[in-house]
């Protein structure tokens, strides 16, 4: 027999009717009632539109309350939704399309030509659904947790993008773990400003259902708008990366945030301590956490409490889920390096028609990340690295991570990126590229890294540039530093 609750956000509206759901500075609030109404209106439209159950619907649209209506009325039908990356290119984008079987795209009315060329696909824009006229359809009053809920690809730098399947119970699972990690109070309010498209975004849209919690959405990446609605607006959580939570401080200036403001979930990487003592002087407690696409979101997680004590560190492993570092398929012994394992009911079951990745992901239930890192004694993470970004050079192993911390607690420097730059000596040298609010001594640079690395980890030239590439999530990306040293 199938596991079964009843659907979130029936749940929330019935619980909740009056309490607001989604507000946002670019339309009025809504509350869980009329969300709920106008997701299943929508959820009738699409049928009328031919959507049923098992379909596999793409939509392609930045942050918005349309993109919200559409994914819980696609889930009022029963259907798949496979989120799609609006930075992608086209042809990356008609790569996804084809891979998850997509019979559906829907789009903003902006972005019904960037579809044009797709063939056996439908394309209807949201103002176009919203005008059909509803079937009157059986909707979906109960979720059945294993049934797949979404498909979202993995950014593939390296090779082609996997697809990523997440069942109902995996974002269930994520978050409750977060809850059981972050607590929950009647206060809350979580401001969403990572895309939709994106698990750490869409993963906000499973919390507002299941916890019963607004949420403050914008449609990108803010700082006065964020810190606006943290001084002013009552958010008391927010989903950051390292470069967004440094440009929040500064716009900050001397302003602290309000006592209720309890959480500045960070992820995308270890923070520095430079920036940790920024975030403490401006009381700004932030909560440290590692995550991916398939994991459902955050799998670690460290408190602030500890966030002192154990710099760089990711944390531990959430409630439900556990983590494991191998090398040479042996566990390996504390603070020994190794790549990263996980398992849990937040994890996904595998790759969309990938068997190739499931077997090379996959053994026995534990997820093979990719990422390198060590547990030291306490079992607190420490991540160090993509392992496709591991520079080997002369034989020893540099970590551009551990590099890139260094170089941004020296004055001067924004942000930085290291890649490994092919050498006929070594193999592989670190290069920097580095952001820069002042003219730097490279000179000095150097003599300054060496007060806290080996010499062969400091990097051998540095390029200023007046940013870093950064995919939708604001995680660097590292290949296209490659590329331009070609």
């Amino acid at each position: 027999m199938k596991e079964t609750m009843p659907h979130w956000l029936d749940k929330q509206a019935d619980l909740a009717p009056d309490n607001n759901a989604i507000e946002s500075p670019l339309f009025d609030s809504i509350t869980f009632s009329v969300l709920r109404d106008r997701a299943q209106q929508f959820a009738k439209r699409l049928a009328s539109l031919g959507v049923k159950e098992g379909d596999h619907v793409a939509i392609y649209a930045p942050n918005s309350l349309e993109m919200v209506i559409a994914i819980h009325g696609l889930s009022y039908v029963g259907a798949v939704v496979v989120l799609l990356n609006t930075r992608l290119s086209k042809n990356e984008l008609a790569f996804q399309i084809r891979d998850a079987n997509v019979s559906y795209i829907l789009t903003d009315e902006d972005n019904i030509d960037h579809f044009k060329d797709e063939k056996n696909v439908q394309i209807a824009s949201f103002i176009t659904v919203e005008k059909l006229q509803g079937l009157a359809i059986t909707l979906k009053t109960e979720i059945y947790l294993d049934d797949v809920f979404t498909i979202m690809y993995t950014s593939g730098t390296t090779g082609k993008p996997k697809g990523v399947v997440h069942t109902y119970r995996n974002h269930w699972s994520s978050a409750i773990a977060s809850a059981l990690n972050l607590g929950i109070d009647r206060q809350d309010k979580w401001l969403a400003t990572l895309p939709l498209f994106h698990i750490g975004g869409f993963s906000l849209l499973m919390k507002n259902v299941i916890y019963g919690m607004p949420i403050y959405l914008l449609d990108k990446f803010d700082v006065t708008s964020i810190n606006q609605a943290i001084l002013r607006k009552g958010v008391t959580i927010v989903s950051v990366v390292s470069v967004m939570l440094d440009r929040l401080i500064e716009n900050l200036e001397n302003q602290t945030y309000p006592a209720i403001f309890r959480c500045m979930l960070l992820g995308g990487g270890p923070a520095s301590k430079h920036l940790l003592e920024k975030a403490k002087k401006h009381q700004i407690p932030v909560f440290q956490t590692y995550g991916m696409t398939e994991t459902s979101s955050q799998i670690v997680t460290l408190s602030p409490a500890d966030a002192f004590k154990k710099i760089g560190s990711a944390g531990k492993a959430l409630f439900s889920a556990q983590i494991k570092i191998l090398k040479d398929d042996q566990a390996t012994a504390p603070l020994e390096v190794g790549e990263i394992f996980v398992k849990g009911p937040m994890v996904t079951n595998g790759y969309y028609q990938n068997e190739e990745a499931n077997r090379t992901a996959f053994n026995q239930e534990w997820l093979a990340t990719g990422d390198l890192g060590y547990l030291d004694g306490q079992g607190f993470l420490y991540v160090m690295d993509r392992r496709k970004d591991l520079i080997v050079s002369g034989g020893e192993n540099i970590y551009p991570a551990e590099v890139e911390h260094v170089l941004v607690e020296i004055d001067g420097i924004k942000e930085a990126g290291v890649v490994g730059q092919k050498d006929a000596i070594w193999g592989k040298v670190p290069v920097a590229f580095l952001v820069a609010d002042r003219k730097l001594d490279f000179d000095i640079v150097k003599q300054q890294c060496s007060e806290s690395l080996a010499k062969y980890k400091i990097p051998k030239s540095f390029h200023i540039v007046e940013y870093l590439p950064r995919n939708a999530s604001n995680k660097l990306l590292r290949y296209q530093l490659e590329e331009m040293l070609e």
